[in-house]
């Protein structure tokens, strides 16, 4: 008899290797691991082997037959194999937050004779959320999802947990790892968690394509700032903003998304670690919002308990308390090197361990790996390389950075441009011929890279490039011959902002001005140039542009995140009007003196008795550069609310019993206290008529909003409910329909943590378009 199984990968190499009677086998790469094939451990009976059975059912099995050696070498990212029953190692760490990514160094493209070299590169995920497209957030999951599946078809993955995506609430604008994130409102971030891990995971109840994980629960949102890093750092967050900020992100990805997976942050948050805290990994993640599936550390986060943390005293005592607080599976090898000395010393039980593995299994179960060849899985087992950069997906990624890029600045109309009018182009920048520039971090090879300079160069003749700095941080610059190249040329663009040198992970920002020379550069060359300049921002995060805001000089300015492998050829043609611009900011983009606020402060609401000024559209209260939502087009739309209904009168007893009093002396209801039919019941229906005036056809996304009549009790100043997308022709009207739920959308957050709904007036907003809703028995 002989099962598959994959035992070993070094220099980029997957090594499949075929378990034989009488001996072992290598050979090449191109086969899968997998477990319980048709003349392996299936034929002695193994209920694990069984896919009738439920895959509970099936990891139960499994985990009773394991040593308890065995078992504890199955606690880590890298799990080892079993030869005697036939179960492969197992990489569990893959990232795919925009495309496959090679950090996880479970997913290769470099091994050799491979059928796939590359994978889609899609934009970093800040750019992609400005569509405010759920439906294209679920396409780019899925597209994720086919490719990783297919790259394990053909022998070059080493697992198919993805650790994506990232949906922690981009709280302050310098983290570095904000560009990660879909932005910095919580409904938004629910919605791309929803429609991401549906898209990655697939719609077959049978088998899973792909797992994935949210990450990073919760209240993570620091690198390293003033001395204070990630590892160490004590996040003091209040029971309202957990309820109402950090958490429905991860809430959404396990109760509507169905995630198979969360990740815990190294945050600790009141003064507990994040991956040692019961109440949250096991009462509140898998016992208030079900989670089925398994709870995984960051790297190495079980170590930093002990050692950076000092929140336990030995590695033993630090092993104990994450599993018991209900992590399954460590990010690295200290739980395999202590979990044996825990147990010898009574800290920890073999049952402790059975139950962790009992939901790393039965994840395993649920993607196949027990099912025999997966080639012959009837959902995903015809993926192929074939499968992976296809010309649908580059036609994605080009489409999703074109939809996120974001118009900030259009003075006197000066974009689009008429290719057959300009004679020549300067093209100068750091950012104008940087591959690296377009895919962010967490990335694989690209399918193809298509910088900002090729782009340009495929409308235009005559084109010529300077860099002007030696790199985004400017520290270097060649002014002068930038000035001069402007001086001469009909139009001027401008490729600047920040690079992975700047904003990354284990690095923030201190300044959110552009780094090092760049605005003296864009002055400069603003001044020289014969007409209006083109500024195009290439950032993750926020910058304080407010110089080129209010310069005459400088016509446009464009934001282009990091727009993946197509970017490019997106922002080419967004320029030269083959693309409406319709992306919308996912983020406020603050002033410079913001950053004089600690980035330690957790605080999201407002205190105006100590000059803290709040975070977010939701309760700042402070300058803006760029308000959260706003985007130009080269069209005008206009949108006006034409309907909406009320809760109906046959409710009136049923709010009339529910009605109580809170702390805050306001009559309000209890959203706990209503009953999921009654909530359905009281949904209703909102109708928002948009029209394009004119003059292309364009997409656009319509953000609708409830506003409190006051702030009492820390309501937000307004709170975005819902949104949607709409392609409109030049003059064409369509009715977009949002679905209200008052316990869901007219709800707020108290002090305490508890949702309730108060009684009176409510306000359903788009633009400055209000329909008053009065809820009350």
């Amino acid at each position: 008899m002989a099962a598959a199984f994959s035992c070993c990968h070094g220099a980029g190499m997957v090594v499949v290797v075929m378990v034989v009677l009488g001996g072992v086998a290598v050979v090449t790469a191109g086969e899968p691991p997998f477990s319980c094939g048709a003349a392996s451990a299936a034929g002695q009976g193994y209920a694990f082997c069984d896919a009738t059975l439920p895959a509970v059912q099936r990891a139960e099995d499994l985990v009773a037959r394991l040593t308890p050696a065995e078992k504890v070498a199955q606690l880590g990212d890298q799990a080892a194999g079993v030869p005697r029953l036939g179960v492969p190692a197992y990489k569990w760490w893959s990232e795919a937050l925009h495309g496959l990514a090679t950090s996880g160094r479970g997913l290769h493209f470099d091994v050799p004779g491979s059928a796939a070299r590359a994978a889609t590169s899609f934009p970093q995920v800040l750019l992609t959320a400005a569509a405010f497209d759920d439906d294209l957030w679920f396409r780019i999951g899925q597209a994720i999802g086919t490719e990783g599946r297919a790259l394990y078809n053909i022998g070059q993955a080493e697992g198919l947990t993805i650790w994506s995506p990232n949906v922690n609430i981009f709280r302050d604008p310098r983290w570095g790892r904000g560009q990660e994130t879909p932005g910095e409102d919580p409904t938004m971030a629910s919605k791309y968690a929803v429609a991401f891990v549906k898209g990655m995971q697939g719609n077959s109840s049978a088998i899973l394509q792909a797992s994935a994980c949210c990450k990073h629960i919760t209240a993570y949102d620091l690198e390293d700032w003033n001395g204070v890093q990630r590892y160490n750092f004590n996040a003091k967050v209040t029971a309202q903003d957990l309820e109402d900020t950090y958490n429905p992100p991860f809430r959404s990805c396990v109760v509507e998304g169905k995630a198979t997976c969360i990740m815990c942050a190294y945050t600790g948050i009141n003064g507990v670690p994040a991956c040692a805290n019961a109440d949250l990994l096991t009462k509140t993640v898998r016992g208030d919002w079900g989670l089925d599936g398994y709870i995984a550390s960051d790297c190495d986060a079980v170590a930093i308990l002990r050692d950076a943390q000092r929140y336990t005293q030995t590695p033993e005592d630090a092993v104990a308390v994450a599993l018991k607080a209900g992590l399954d599976m460590n990010c690295g090898t200290y739980v395999q090197q202590h979990a044996t000395a825990a147990i010898q010393q009574g800290k920890l039980t073999e049952e402790d361990i059975d139950k962790a593995l009992k939901n790393l299994f039965a994840i395993r179960m649920r993607l196949g790996h027990f099912d025999g060849d997966p080639r012959s899985n009837s959902v995903y087992g015809g993926l192929s390389a074939t499968n992976i950069c296809t010309p649908e997906h580059r036609s994605l990624a080009l489409e999703a950075a074109m939809d996120g890029i974001v118009l900030l600045k259009n003075d006197a109309s000066i974009l689009p441009l008429d290719r057959t009018a300009v004679a020549s182009a300067a093209v100068i920048g750091p950012n104008a011929n940087d591959g690296l520039a377009l895919i962010g971090n967490y990335f694989g090879p690209p399918c193809e890279s298509i910088t900002p300079l090729s782009g340009i160069q495929g409308y235009l003749k005559n084109v010529r490039f300077l860099a002007g700095c030696n790199t985004a941080a400017c520290d270097v610059t060649a002014t002068d011959q930038a000035a001069a190249l402007a001086s001469s040329s009909d139009y001027v663009f401008l490729f600047m902002g920040l690079s992975q040198k700047q904003e990354s992970e284990g690095r923030d920002r201190t300044s959110l001005l552009l780094p090092g020379e760049q605005q003296s550069l864009i002055t400069a060359v603003a001044d020289a140039a014969k007409r209006p300049v083109i500024l195009v921002l290439l950032t993750g995060g926020p910058v304080d542009i407010t110089f080129a805001q209010t310069n005459p000089k400088i016509g446009a300015i464009l934001w282009a995140g990091y727009p993946g492998q197509a970017g490019g050829l997106a922002i080419a043609r967004v320029l030269f009007g083959n693309h409406n611009p319709s992306g919308r900011l996912p983020v406020t983009w603050y002033p410079e003196e913001f950053t004089k606020v600690p980035m330690t402060d957790m605080r999201m609401r407002a205190d105006p008795a100590s000059g803290y000024p709040g975070r977010s559209y939701r309760f700042y209260q402070g300058k803006t550069v760029y308000k959260f939502g706003y985007g130009l087009s080269y069209s005008s739309y206009s949108r006006q609310l034409v309907s909406g209904g009320k809760p109906a009168e046959s409710y009136t007893n049923l709010l009339a019993s529910l009605r109580t009093t809170t702390s805050e002396g306001d009559e309000s209801y209890h959203v706990d206290e209503i009953s999921t039919d009654s909530c359905e019941q009281l949904k209703f229906p909102a109708v928002v008529e948009v029209q394009n005036h004119g003059p292309m056809d364009g997409k656009h996304s319509v953000l609708m909003y409830l506003r409190w009549p006051n702030a009492k009790g820390g309501r937000p100043t307004t709170q975005l409910i819902g949104f949607r997308s709409q392609h409109l022709k030049v003059g064409e009207k369509a009715n977009i329909r949002f679905d209200i739920s008052p316990c869901e959308h007219f709800s707020r957050v108290r002090q305490d943590g508890k949702k309730v709904i108060d009684r009176g007036s409510h306000y359903l907003m788009v633009d400055k378009d209000e329909l008053e809703i009065r809820f009350e028995a």
